[in-house]
C-alpha cells in the first residue's frame, strides 16, 4: 500500500496557524452532565482545565470544548446555561494553554462570546443552520467546522433514510458549503465532517468509512472525523461498551487519515497522536 500525504494546508484561526498537511488531533472537553462518554467529569472548572492541560501534554493540537449535549434524546440547553458552562473553561484554558480552542456548539451567542474570551475555531454540529449563525460565522472571521447531520438530537435516528448515503451526505454538505459561502465566509475558513453517529446507522457509518477518499476528490475542502468511541463501533464489536472501542476507534481514524483527513476528533488523545505519528512518520520515510 502507498501511502498518501495530506494535502499543504494551513489554517488561519485568528493568532494562531494549524499545519493540516500533517494529522491533527482535536481533544474532546465535555463541559455538560449528560454527554454519552463522559458526561459529568469536567463540569468543574479545575477539573475541566486539568483535563485540558492532560491532552495539551498528550500532543492535542485543538481542544474542543462543547457545553450541550448532541447525544440521541439530550436535554436542550438554554443559551445563558451553554455560556455559563462554556466561557469560564475558554478564559482558563487561553490564558493558560499554547492551544488552538475549538467550541462545540451551534448557538451564534455563544460563539461569540467564546470568541471574545479567546476561542479560535466553530465546531457546528448543525453547520450554522441555526438563525443568525451564517452571519456570526462571517462576522466572526473565525474557521467553521460544517458536519453534517439531519434534523435535532432527538429526531435524527428517525431520518437515518438513505439511497446512497456517500452521496447524499456529499449533496447536503454541499448546500452548506454554499450557504455558507453566499453568507460571506471565505472558503479557506471551511472544514467539513461527514458527521459519524448522526441520522446514521451501523451500516451507513461504514460506507461513510470505506468512501472518505471521495470528500476530498469533491469539495478540495480539509475536513474532520470524528468517531470516538461511537455507538456504531460497538456494534461492530458485537456489543461493546462505550470505554470498550479504543482499538476500533483508533482504526477508524487512521483509516480516516489515509483517505485524507486532516484533524481527528478524539476523546482518547495519547494513543490517537502515537497511532498518527507512526503513520506520518512511515511517510516521511
Amino acid at each position: 500500500m502507498q501511502l498518501r500525504p495530506l494535502p499543504a494546508v494551513t489554517l488561519n484561526c485568528k493568532n494562531k496557524v494549524l499545519d493540516l498537511s500533517v494529522p491533527q488531533v482535536m481533544g474532546i472537553l465535555n463541559v455538560t452532565p449528560d454527554s454519552f462518554s463522559d458526561g459529568g467529569q469536567y463540569t468543574q472548572l479545575e477539573y475541566a482545565l486539568n483535563h485540558a492541560k492532560d491532552m495539551v501534554r498528550q500532543g492535542a493540537s485543538i481542544i474542543d470544548i462543547g457545553g450541550e449535549s448532541t447525544r440521541p434524546h439530550a436535554a436542550k440547553v438554554g443559551i445563558a446555561q451553554e455560556l455559563q458552562r462554556v466561557v469560564p473553561v475558554v478564559k482558563a484554558i487561553s490564558q493558560q494553554l499554547d492551544v488552538i480552542i475549538s467550541i462545540d456548539t451551534s448557538t451564534p451567542e455563544v460563539m461569540q462570546a467564546a470568541v471574545d474570551a479567546g476561542a479560535h475555531l466553530w465546531n457546528d454540529v448543525r453547520a450554522l443552520t441555526r438563525p443568525k449563525a451564517l452571519e456570526m460565522a462571517a462576522s466572526l472571521n473565525v474557521p467553521v467546522i460544517l458536519m453534517h447531520m439531519r434534523g435535532e438530537p432527538d429526531t435524527m435516528n428517525s431520518l437515518a433514510n438513505y439511497d446512497n448515503v456517500v452521496h447524499e451526505v456529499i449533496n447536503e454538505l454541499e448546500q452548506r458549503v454554499n450557504a455558507a459561502l453566499t453568507a460571506g465566509i471565505a472558503r479557506d475558513h471551511i472544514i467539513l465532517d461527514p458527521g459519524f453517529g448522526f441520522a446514521k446507522n451501523a451500516q451507513h457509518n461504514l460506507k461513510l468509512l470505506n468512501s472518505l477518499y471521495q470528500f476530498n476528490d469533491y469539495f478540495g475542502l480539509p475536513w474532520l472525523s470524528g468517531l470516538s468511541r461511537k455507538r456504531f463501533l460497538g456494534e461492530v464489536l458485537n456489543g461493546a461498551n462505550v470505554n470498550d472501542r479504543l482499538y476500533a476507534g483508533l482504526a477508524g481514524h487512521l483509516l480516516s487519515v489515509q483517505q485524507g483527513a486532516s484533524i481527528v476528533r478524539t476523546h482518547d488523545v495519547l494513543a490517537t497522536v502515537q497511532h498518527l505519528k507512526l503513520w506520518q512518520a512511515s511517510l516521511n520515510a
